[in-house]
């Protein structure tokens, strides 16, 4: 262990998470306005459509899956009959699914933002480095289903999944446990902690507030009367 991945994996994480909670706050709570992703969609509908729907299909998919994979314990995994080999393989075969999603979306969102003129005449040079961004971890997270697929044994998902629950409870010698992770993994691991260093400063703070809740909401049912009826009534 040499002190850049002390750096990278034991003490880089904690930075991440505090300049994210903070600038988090510190955004909401002097500019809410900003708070939102601007839509484009009056200046180009047809790419956007199905782009940014898969594209969000996508990177929901794999959040929550990386979130259920690597912060469960083993424990649980073996309630629900899981061998860490048949973990590994159904992490792969989801997440395979849903990064295709999101490559695709992805691609077209970056295609759109790079040669719509009026897209690209409009937007902003933030948004199109953190769509750049997302990307390059997408495929970084791509470039090591391989090494998956190689050691389907469960051993690199054990481990990966040691290290974030290392980082969550303040565990010592984190870097440790990644000495003999691929690199592959340690740069998708880099990035993917720089992304919440990145969101206060980014459209990617409406993924904390994105509505959910609108799925849930009670149902409306507007009535439309005859003028002539309702002021008879009255």
């Amino acid at each position: 262990m040499n002190w850049v991945e002390y750096f990278f994996f034991q003490i880089y994480p904690y930075l991440c998470l505090a300049v994210f909670a903070i600038g988090c706050w510190a955004r909401f709570d002097r500019s809410q306005f900003s708070w939102r992703a601007e839509s484009s969609e009056f200046l180009e509908k047809r790419t956007l459509t199905w782009a940014s729907n898969l594209f969000h299909i996508g990177v929901l998919g794999l959040l929550m899956g990386h979130a259920a994979g690597l912060l469960a314990p083993p424990q649980i995994t073996e309630f629900l009959g899981l061998s860490a080999h048949a973990h590994q393989l159904l992490a792969v075969g989801a997440g395979s699914v849903f990064a295709a999603c999101a490559a695709a979306g992805g691609g077209g969102l970056l295609y759109r933002r790079l040669f719509n003129t009026r897209v690209r005449a409009t937007g902003r040079p933030t948004d199109l480095f953190i769509l750049l961004f997302v990307y390059m971890q997408l495929w970084l997270g791509i470039f090591g289903l391989p090494h998956s697929l190689m050691h389907s044994d469960g051993t690199i998902m054990e481990t990966l999944g040691a290290w974030c629950r290392g980082v969550i409870t303040f565990q010592p010698d984190l870097p440790a446990l990644l000495v003999n992770i691929p690199l592959i993994y340690k740069l998708h691991l880099i990035t993917g902690m720089t992304l919440f260093l990145l969101t206060p400063f980014t459209r990617l703070v409406h993924v904390i507030s994105a509505p959910i809740w609108y799925i849930f909401r009670p149902g409306w049912q507007i009535v439309r009367r005859n003028r002539h009826v309702a002021n008879e009534e009255t």
